[in-house]
């Protein structure tokens, strides 16, 4: 248990989510954006594509009203920085009874709602507004960063988005020739979704990163001149253990054994490998020595000092891992761990 709980306290929690009531498929915009930033295993194939360290997705509560949303935000952590925040839509085909068009785009215009009653003067505050074509369908993306802001500074001033069509010139339309998916009666994948990107400050060790193509397996390193002692008796594992030189072998992190399987979706599992074998004198450049491991290596074989040990095989490079899963609402997470898989060893 003691175990289980530092290993969460790795990944930023106090609990396990549990998993979700019923089988719920992740917004399909949290998977491919998960598929972008890292490889099957969750290592991040490059550092500088997320903005921040953690992407949160949310699905609209309203359950009704076609052009209001509401978006529960309780799960964002007080120390974690807005850093941008998108309100999703999905535009769907213009219905074929809607007549001739006698214009090409309309306005869609977001508001933040400030008052139960968005209507009565200062009920609401422009966001966004834009020209969208009536023709074709797909998700429009909005960016709505302040309001957000807001709402996690003062959780009760949260009332939720509004969201008008109107013609080119802003005059009103009715019905509306454009239409947004809503919660209630469209497929999961066509919800409409709040996306924040934040920082939770969380920052690994500054070991120096390298090309992404270091994280996989390399051929071991050959011993840097080293002097096998003579012995009539076969040798134990453990001492021959001892001779092979410095470098990495696999270590495998399997969430189902775990008991993480019920909440994280990507990946089932990831390789943080580890750095294990000898250091011997003298550390030969293949072996990339900081020169306090040089020193102590040769302390060490010279015996100046009593009790110094040969310099430890340790990780030299680091990479970052993600994890896609779902919180304790069942919103879909996205976040980055840093230094959590050995690139390389010296």
């Amino acid at each position: 248990a003691e175990a289980l709980k530092r290993l969460l306290e790795v990944f930023g929690m106090e609990d396990p989510p549990p998993p979700p009531a019923h089988v719920k498929q992740p917004p399909q915009y949290m998977v491919d954006l998960f598929n972008t930033v890292a490889n099957a295993d969750g290592v991040t194939k490059n550092p500088d594509i997320l903005e921040g360290n953690t992407v949160r997705s949310f699905l609209d509560k309203t359950h009704g009203e076609k052009m209001r949303f509401l978006f529960m935000l309780s799960s964002v952590a007080k120390n974690e920085k807005i850093l941008t925040a998108e309100l999703h839509l999905f535009r769907l085909w213009p219905r074929l009874t809607d007549g001739p068009k006698r214009h090409h785009f309309c306005q869609v215009t977001i508001y933040q709602v400030l008052e139960s009653e968005p209507e009565v003067p200062g009920g609401k505050k422009l966001l966004a507004a834009r020209l969208v074509p009536l023709q074709g369908s797909g998700w429009e993306v909005f960016a709505i960063t302040q309001a957000v802001r807001d709402w996690t500074e003062d959780e009760s001033s949260n009332q939720g988005l509004l969201v008008t069509v109107q013609s080119v010139d802003g005059s009103p339309l009715d019905p509306p020739p454009l239409q947004f998916a809503s919660s209630m009666d469209h497929h999961d994948s066509k919800k409409p979704m709040l996306v924040l990107f934040t920082d939770d400050g969380r920052r690994g060790a500054s070991l120096p990163m390298a090309d992404f193509s270091d994280v996989q397996p390399r051929a071991p390193v050959a011993p840097a001149q080293l002097s096998v002692p003579r012995l009539g008796a076969p040798r134990s594992a453990r001492s021959l253990d001892r001779l092979q030189p410095c470098q990495k072998h696999p270590l495998s992190v399997d969430f189902e054994e775990i008991g993480w399987a019920g909440w994280i979706i990507s990946p089932r599992g990831y390789n943080a490998y580890h750095c294990k074998g000898s250091c011997p004198f003298p550390l030969g450049e293949n072996m990339r020595p900081t020169n306090h491991a040089t020193v102590q290596s040769i302390i060490n074989a010279l015996k100046l000092s009593q009790g110094v040990s040969s310099p430890c095989c340790v990780p030299d490079k680091l990479y970052s891992i993600n994890l896609l899963y779902f919180d304790d609402d069942e919103n879909v997470v996205l976040k980055q761990y840093d230094d959590m898989v050995a690139g390389s060893c010296g």
